[in-house]
């Protein structure tokens, strides 16, 4: 939603439009996260946070009551830790989470390890997107893996509702029929095909897991990740519950089961 910062929205006038959709969608606040992507996106928290702070003050002006808060859309980096650590890559609301985008074509090497280690450091990272990557047919269980060693799973509202196309509609079901998804959001970048609409895959989301389990993924984890709660604040989702990995993962066993 920032203007100019990326690949999402291209001006003020858009970004304020979008703003809007959010409110009338009954989106009260909005994490804005920017890509960081070494070569192609080279933003920082020090950049994101005069980005917010400079839009809140748009909003204001315009009259649109949306409240914002900031973090990064984090792709695969070396330094990942250390830039979490020193600042540099910033975490959701200053929190212990922060989001994990994969590459989209091609599966990372060392994907597991990379989860590993930011887990290990303290942070919670949130998988963005997994059921729209095109490599997750031969690696569908990397991510179950990860999930059962303490990442948590975000899909995109629009791919439960038809918007990213039959397979990756496919996936966002198989994975919620599953219970391994623990929060939806928009991924909003434009007006058209990626607006901030979030309604719609929470009524699609509770026709398969129920309206507690649909709130919980909009409302009560996402809460629970501003306020920096603990990750076992807030009931983990059905297929994870009673999962021995996950038993696992809180002793010394979980290293080797995240990393097969």
């Amino acid at each position: 939603m920032l203007p100019g910062i990326d690949d999402g929205a291209p001006d003020l006038d858009t970004a304020l439009e979008m703003a809007r959709v959010a409110v009338g969608d009954g989106i009260t606040q909005v994490a804005c996260t920017p890509h960081i992507y070494p070569g192609v996106y080279e933003n920082d928290a020090q950049g994101i946070r005069k980005a917010v702070s400079r839009f809140r003050e748009r909003l204001a002006e315009a009259g649109i009551p949306l409240r914002l808060t900031f973090g990064a859309d984090t792709h695969l980096v070396p330094d990942l830790v250390e830039g979490l650590d020193s600042g540099r890559i910033p975490t959701l609301n200053g929190t212990r989470y922060f989001l994990f985008e994969p590459p989209h074509h091609v599966a990372p090497p060392r994907f597991s390890e990379s989860v590993f280690n930011v887990l290990a450091a303290g942070y919670v990272p949130l998988i963005t997107h997994p059921e729209r990557l095109r490599w997750i047919e031969d690696h569908y269980e990397l991510f179950i893996r990860a999930a059962g060693a303490g990442a948590w799973l975000q899909l995109t509202a629009g791919s439960l509702t038809g918007r990213f196309g039959r397979r990756v509609r496919r996936w966002s079901e198989r994975m919620l029929d599953e219970g391994v998804v623990h929060i939806l959001a928009t991924d909003a970048h434009n007006l058209n095909n990626r607006a901030p609409l979030l309604a719609e895959g929470r009524d699609a989301a509770a026709e398969r897991v129920g309206e507690e389990e649909a709130l919980r993924m909009v409302e009560g984890r996402p809460r629970a990740v501003l306020d920096n709660e603990p990750p076992d604040g807030l009931p983990l989702p059905e297929g994870l519950m009673d999962n021995e990995a996950v038993e696992q993962s809180r002793g010394r066993g979980w290293l080797r089961r995240l990393l097969g």
